[in-house]
């Protein structure tokens, strides 16, 4: 079997190369010359996934180490007859824990707006309840529909889709902003295309929105500098980069593998079933967990908006980040 796996995927590589032949590359520049003769094809989200990179090629199994899969083409997948599967929920604690170091204290009578109550959504509430806040969600498909117009925080946690009965793109635009009434603080740890960027600017001059936390952006990684340098705090797509997020990732991308391995006739080398993520993390951190300060965004920010043009290289090289609860 041979694998061609993003190279920025951690924590999987000693585990990974006992299926088979591995090939490891950036997420950016694998081409369809690189996977023309692979079986399994491992990525992120830099890594578009569609027929013009598989066409022709022998992959039958696409895995990606993130809870959003919109960088792959779906409907392609489904009519080739190849196998995928994203990691639903992998890094809901620490984009709660990022959620967690942006809310500004709690005031009586304060109102977060949750837009999306999936994994990840579940937890932001759980923790903004934790902390004394009165939560309110929006999440028609779920039947949630509370009115958010008048919070004090509305933060976003959905996926990015274009079509369907509740299309997420742009669902935060001029309308939208006009409709607030208490001039909140807009978040978004979703994805760029979910919040109109110009949009949120003009409702920023307008007076609609008072600030914004963004940490996912259209056009990454160029992103807007206005908004970068307007924005209170403005980060590279890393609310998810907790290294426990990152070790449950890949444990869920290394049990789906097994999982087809065992349904396609394959050897299995090991049961990654027999271990957790955290397991899996204190291996690679040599056997013993670090003591960390508690997390601040701030430290990210900061060195976003001094260089951002290293947007692409603050993610790769993202520094050993733990969540608070490690179970």
């Amino acid at each position: 079997m041979k694998l061609v796996i993003d190279d920025k995927i951690p924590y999987i590589r000693s585990y990974v190369e006992r299926y088979g032949a591995c090939v490891f590359l950036p997420g950016k520049d694998i081409t369809a010359t690189d996977v023309a003769d692979a079986d399994v094809l491992i990525v992120r989200t830099r890594t578009a996934v569609d027929e013009r990179l598989l066409a022709g090629s022998r992959v039958r199994l696409v895995l990606t180490a993130t809870i959003g899969y919109d960088h792959l083409d779906i409907d392609y997948l489904y009519k080739a007859g190849i196998t995928w599967h994203n990691c639903p929920g992998c890094n809901a604690r620490s984009v709660a824990q990022y959620i967690g170091s942006v809310l500004p204290p709690v005031i009586s009578d304060m109102t977060l707006g949750l837009v999306g109550c999936g994994h990840v959504g579940k937890e932001v509430k759980a923790l903004a309840e934790s902390l004394g806040w009165r939560v309110l969600v929006s999440d028609p498909p779920l039947g949630l529909n509370d009115d958010i117009t008048a919070c004090d925080v509305i933060t976003y946690h959905v996926p990015l889709t274009f079509d369907g009965p509740y299309p997420t793109y742009h669902m935060a635009g001029d309308d939208f902003f006009r409709s607030l009434t208490r001039h909140p603080l807009i978040i978004n740890c979703a994805r760029g295309g979910v919040v109109d960027e110009k949009a949120l600017l003009r409702a920023m001059d307008n007076g609609y929105v008072s600030d914004c936390v963004i940490d996912c952006w259209e056009e990454e990684p160029h992103i807007s500098t206005e908004l970068l340098q307007r924005a209170r705090i403005a980060t590279p797509h890393i609310a998810g980069y907790s290294a426990n997020g990152k070790a449950t990732a890949s444990w869920m991308v290394l049990q789906a593998l097994q999982e087809w391995c065992r349904l396609e006739g394959y050897d299995i080398p090991f049961d990654i079933t027999q271990q957790s993520p955290l397991d899996i993390l204190t291996e690679a951190l040599g056997g013993t967990l670090p003591s960390l300060p508690p997390y601040d965004a701030r430290r990210d920010s900061d060195a976003l908006k001094a260089s951002p043009e290293q947007f692409e290289w603050y993610r790769g090289h993202y520094p050993l980040r733990l969540e608070e609860i490690l179970d």
